[in-house]
């Protein structure tokens, strides 16, 4: 599998040369009812990545850690962008206070334009939709088609267990932590954390 080249695809034709390719991808929950501290966390993180002059992309939902996450940036100022699949803006699940939408037609392809665009990868609490993403956004790590970093944000211990998963499948040998001496993936516990770790990387 190879990314597309979002320069030849019409629908981000459009895109802030800014954002290829150094953007801060965010995945997490788009659902209601979440609990504050996962709020707070990811308006957290969005407003560091904008004060670090970093775009920031994800699913473009208007609800949930994403839609905090996109409000935290824009109300600092940084450029927002939403990549979402055309089912989803025809149900009107898009966030208002987006910079700029990219619509495109399927899921697979969001994905693959979400990380085209991203220097960091930073997965915050989610269900299934956010697992998904981030195993495969790690298996893209492990076989080099994604160079950049992936950062899971672990606020109030949320992904303790799925990393003790991934522990046991790398005693286990079924899985290697490190490819050519690079983590596949960081763990850290604040959004502060996270974007010290990616202005270190």
């Amino acid at each position: 599998m190879t990314f597309p080249d979002i320069t030849d695809t019409e629908s981000a034709a459009d895109l802030p040369a800014e954002a290829r390719g150094r953007a801060v991808t965010v995945y997490g929950a788009s659902s209601a009812g979440i609990d504050d501290i996962y709020k707070s966390a990811a308006r957290e993180l969005g407003r560091l990545v904008a004060c670090a002059g970093r775009p920031l992309v994800s699913g473009g939902g208007r609800q949930g850690l994403m839609g905090a996450a996109i409000e935290g940036a824009s109300e600092a100022g940084g450029i927002t962008i939403g990549v979402l699949p055309r089912f989803m803006v025809e149900k009107g699940w898009q966030h208002t206070a987006l910079t700029q939408m990219v619509t495109v037609d399927t899921m697979h392809l969001r994905k693959a334009m979400m990380a085209a665009l991203a220097s960091d990868v930073v997965a915050m609490p989610g269900g299934i939709g956010t697992f998904e993403e981030l195993m495969e956004i790690i298996t893209w790590r492990q076989l080099g088609l994604y160079r950049g970093n992936v950062i899971i944000l672990n606020t109030a211990a949320y992904y303790d267990p799925l990393l003790a998963m991934l522990d046991r499948a790398e005693e286990r040998h079924f899985m290697r932590r490190c490819e050519s001496d690079a983590p596949l993936y960081s763990v850290v516990a604040t959004p502060s954390e996270a974007i010290a770790l990616i202005n270190a990387l």
